[in-house]
């Protein structure tokens, strides 16, 4: 088994403490914002100082994903100060060129799902710095996500989610046992909102898109969620 320690770099080991920390994760996929893909880094632009860590996700191709990272990087370098985990949805390749295997770099690592890389393979790729996440939906995907070099985890669809097609949740006990049976930092995700939330208090954190980007008001959004996880 992994050791819940075994954080060789401190920038790592910084910013994975960070994660543990969090209570929302955005998903940040354009095409979910309100108003389309034309509003979303004026929505990005308003979120970020309430978010605890952002994970990029454009499913449209490395090019643009590579694009649109830029874009979200110079949104960020507008927040003066503003500290979060950046990360990269599924390409270790992208999140590369954008330089996540530097100590320094504003892309600190990559999220994986199951028919992406292996977390050895992607620490070999991306170095000791790097934060890797991992998909995972139900224990067993849990069990062997604990034995891989990475640093947390989303699991889900806890709830019923259109964004990703599945009109089954596999509910929020299920999150609360996937959080005590590891050591790495679980973000339940899928279909959560301000009605359910209150479900995952267990766990404190969330991994959410939809129900932050497409609300009429964003930033009431992400604090609502803030405060009924805290409540």
């Amino acid at each position: 088994m992994a050791d819940p320690d075994d954080l060789l770099h401190p920038k790592r080991q910084a910013r994975a403490d960070r994660l543990r920390r969090s209570r929302v994760m955005l998903l940040f996929t354009p095409e979910l914002c309100r108003g389309g893909e034309g509003s979303s880094l004026e929505i990005l632009d308003e979120v970020l100082p309430h978010i605890d860590a952002l994970q990029i996700r454009i499913k449209t191709g490395a090019r643009d994903l590579f694009d649109g990272a830029q874009k979200v990087l110079d949104v960020l370098h507008s927040h003066v100060g503003l500290e979060l985990p950046v990360l990269i949805n599924d390409r270790v390749d992208v999140a590369l060129a954008l330089g996540a295997g530097d100590a320094d770099g504003e892309i600190h690592g990559v999220h994986l799902g199951q028919d992406d890389l292996c977390g050895k393979e992607a620490r070999q790729l991306l170095g000791g710095s790097a934060l890797i996440g991992r998909s995972t939906h139900d224990f067993a995907q849990v069990m062997l996500a604990t034995e891989e070099p990475v640093d947390y985890l989303g699991f889900g669809p806890i709830f019923p989610t259109a964004t990703k097609g599945y009109d089954r949740g596999v509910g929020a006990e299920r999150a609360w046992m996937a959080d005590t049976a590891t050591h790495l930092t679980v973000f339940p995700i899928g279909g959560i909102d301000y009605l359910n939330v209150t479900e995952l208090r267990p766990v404190g954190r969330v991994a959410a898109s939809s129900a932050i980007l497409g609300a009429e008001d964003p930033v009431a959004a992400v604090l609502d969620l803030r405060n009924q996880l805290a409540s």
